[in-house]
Formats: structure tokens, C-alpha cells, sequence
């Protein structure tokens, strides 16, 4: 088999779709970068001065370099899960790293992305493009404030809700907010068995921020997390509610499984571990790096490339409005603050069922990661969900609907 390599065809095409690509325009507007691409001995350069691409040669900012065989995947019209995008191969690929400046690579990484999604096209041709369900609508949602007391502070928290039945609370991922589920919460057969209701943590979206909370001094934990969730469960008296959430809001629903099993109906915990190192960035707080670019491009390639880009782009956005710091604060407890490997093995399946989901495109909690946190909670079960990554209900939410069925047919709702 010849090592891969593309030709000059490729490089040709490749250049051309990136000169005519409007949304490679849009995003490299005033950008002076000139970064490279390596496979072995195959070098491809891509310059943009004040936003165009320029066919100038010189010395690269930084260069992207992985073995030739782990190129051909990440080239492929449907990678296999870690080489949809460059972060994931470099997260979990070996061969994988970048010469040159760190800091401009993040500066740029929206520009190299769409260069390299550009790539792919050029070398493997068009992926198929799913279409969202037009049907769907959230006309229903119904949306409030509910005040709740922190540490004897008050605070204003936002929440929506639709569908009737057993009480099921959604819980949201890192630096965004409730909105994630509005998709979900429009798919007519959950709400006609359940109610679903999702919230905005404190300082997110909708609802106050925290008293006393310095700017960009912003940290969540474990402990300010859970107090949280439990007074938003009595002040809108929800009755034996099941928790279920995604990365973060995965991870916390088994710590809720371990200290509030009487108060819960179960938890369905979604892309979550007992332990998920290695996901803290300095630059989502870096003060030449644009948080409001870096941050979605940082979390955008743990989607699945088979999701519809409509959710996909959503998502994208939605990551592109939280607050300074609050990505960054959120992830100090995904990746820093929990660490449930000491009492993940105590949680009491007879009085509160778990079940746990994770996407098959997931690189920062990979399903081998939940499936190993599953085996040491007694009772729990877990599957892995194909075809999607770490924001299921946000970036395929009626594929991930099917899977939200079954696990509350598993808990008996």
C-alpha cells in the first residue's frame, strides 16, 4: 500500500475551493498568517494576507505535521472517531503535533479548520449532508425564573419546559446554556411521555450571575454544582426528577446519583467518567487569543461529521456567546474539580438507576472512558451511541431522542 500523499490535482483543487469558499473569507477577514501542512515529505502552505489567500511562499507561523497513514483518515469523507478534526488527533493521536508558534495556531484555528474541512472535500470529495427536521418546532417550550438561594444569596435562574409526566431535568454543557435543548425539547414523543425542564446555571445564558463574583475570576466545583441543581429541583418542586446531562452536566449527574439517590428518580449521564483529564486550555483565557472564536472551535470537532451541519453550526454559536471566562471556569470542574474514582463504586442503583450514553465521536470522554466508569457502579448500564459525539442533544437531537427513549424505558419511565 503507498504511503498517502495528495497530488498536485488535489493541492490545486484544494487552493481553488479555498479561494471561493465565503465562509473561509468571512473567517480569515484581516488575518496575516502563513501556516503549512505536513504528511512525511508532502508539504502543503496556505498564506492569507489582510484576509485573502495569497499566493505568496515563506517561512510558516506554525505547521500541522502527522504521520501520512494518519492523514489518510482524517482525509477520509467520513473520518473514523478523533480524526474528524485536528484537535481530536492531536488529543489522542501520537503522531500528531504542531511546530511553530502555539499561540498563532490558536489565534487561527478557525481558518485552519475550514482550510483543512476544504481539504477533505478537495481529496475525497462531498460528504452527504443530512437536513434537520423541519417539523419540529418550539412554539410549546415554556419559559420562566424560578429564585433559589445559594449560601443565603438569592438568585434569579431561568428555565424552560414542555411535555407532561415523569420529571426529567437537562442539564447544560460547559460556557453555554439551557438552549442546547430546545431541539430536543421539541421532538413530540419524549413530551408526550415526560416533562422535560432545562435550566441556566448561574452566570449563564439567562439567568444572574453568581453574588460576589469577580469578572473573569468566575470557578465552578463540584460542591457549588450540586447545591445548585438540588435547589432548583425544591423550588420548582419537581417530584423524584431523573438528572440527565452531557459532559460536565454528565459528569455531575453521577455525583448526584452518589449524594442525592433519595431525592432522584435516576440519572441518564451522558459523555461522562469518573475522571476526564487533559481538557484545560489557557488559551480560552488568553489575552491574544479571541475567546469568542478559539472556544467553539475548541469544542466543535467533538461533534460527529454525520450530525446535520444546520445543529452542528448551532452549537458552534451558542459556544461563541458565553462570558469571558465562563468556559474556562465551567471547565475547571470538568477536568479539574471532579474526581469521582473514590465513590463512584458507592452509588446505589436500587434507589437511584443509572445509565450512561456516550458518542462514539466523543475524544475527550471516549466511550471506552464511560463504559470503564460504568463497570465500577454496580447496576449501572451503558451503551455507546454511534454516529454522534459529545453535544448528542444539541447536534443530533433527533438521532440522540432515540437513544433518550430507551434510556428512560431502562429507569421504567
Amino acid at each position: 500500500m503507498m504511503p498517502f500523499a495528495w497530488t498536485d490535482e488535489h493541492l490545486h483543487e484544494w487552493r481553488e475551493a479555498c479561494h471561493a469558499d465565503a465562509e473561509l473569507s468571512a473567517l480569515a477577514a484581516a488575518a496575516n498568517v502563513t501556516f503549512a501542512i505536513r504528511s512525511g515529505n508532502n508539504t502543503a502552505q496556505f498564506s492569507f494576507r489582510e484576509g485573502l489567500l495569497a499566493d505568496v511562499s515563506g517561512t510558516a507561523d506554525f505547521t500541522l505535521v502527522a504521520a501520512p497513514d494518519d492523514w489518510a483518515k482524517f482525509f477520509q469523507v467520513v473520518p473514523p472517531p478523533a480524526y474528524q478534526n485536528f484537535f481530536g488527533m492531536r488529543m489522542r493521536v501520537p503522531s500528531v503535533v504542531v511546530e511553530g508558534s502555539e499561540l498563532a495556531m490558536a489565534q487561527h484555528a478557525h481558518i485552519v479548520r475550514r482550510v483543512l474541512e476544504l481539504g477533505r472535500e478537495a481529496i475525497s470529495g462531498q460528504p452527504q449532508v443530512q437536513t434537520p427536521d423541519a417539523a419540529r418546532s418550539k412554539v410549546q417550550l415554556r419559559s420562566g425564573y424560578v429564585r433559589i438561594s445559594l449560601d443565603d444569596e438569592p438568585l434569579e435562574i431561568f428555565y424552560e419546559t414542555a411535555g407532561q409526566g415523569q420529571d426529567v431535568l437537562l442539564l447544560h454543557t460547559a460556557g453555554v446554556d439551557s438552549r442546547q435543548y430546545q431541539d430536543l425539547m421539541a421532538d413530540a414523543q419524549l413530551t408526550s411521555r415526560c416533562r422535560l425542564i432545562a435550566f441556566d446555571l448561574p452566570g449563564h445564558g439567562r439567568s444572574d450571575l453568581l453574588p460576589h463574583a469577580l469578572i473573569g475570576g468566575y470557578s465552578l466545583t463540584t460542591e457549588l454544582y450540586a447545591k445548585t441543581i438540588l435547589a432548583v429541583i425544591d423550588e420548582l418542586e419537581l417530584q423524584s426528577p431523573i438528572v440527565s446531562g452531557s459532559s460536565m452536566g454528565g459528569e455531575i449527574c453521577l455525583e448526584m446519583a452518589y449524594r442525592a439517590a433519595d431525592t432522584l428518580g435516576g440519572v441518564i449521564a451522558c459523555e461522562a467518567s469518573d475522571h476526564v483529564p487533559g481538557r484545560k486550555v489557557s488559551w480560552a483565557k488568553h489575552p491574544l487569543v479571541n475567546e469568542s472564536v478559539f472556544v467553539p472551535e475548541w469544542v466543535y470537532g467533538l461533534m460527529a461529521p454525520q450530525s446535520p451541519e444546520y445543529y452542528r453550526r448551532k452549537v458552534w454559536w451558542g459556544y461563541s456567546q458565553g462570558g469571558f471566562g465562563t468556559f474556562a471556569g465551567d471547565v475547571d470542574f470538568y477536568s479539574g474539580d471532579w474526581d469521582g474514582r473514590d465513590r463512584v463504586g458507592y452509588i446505589d442503583t436500587t434507589k437511584c438507576p443509572v445509565v450512561m450514553m456516550t458518542g462514539e465521536y466523543d475524544y475527550s470522554c471516549t466511550p471506552a472512558m464511560s463504559e470503564a466508569t460504568a463497570k465500577k457502579i454496580p447496576g449501572a448500564v451503558f451503551w455507546p451511541m454511534p454516529a454522534l459525539g459529545h453535544f448528542p442533544m444539541a447536534e443530533n437531537p433527533p438521532l440522540f431522542a432515540e437513544h433518550f427513549a430507551k434510556a428512560l424505558d431502562q429507569i421504567g419511565v
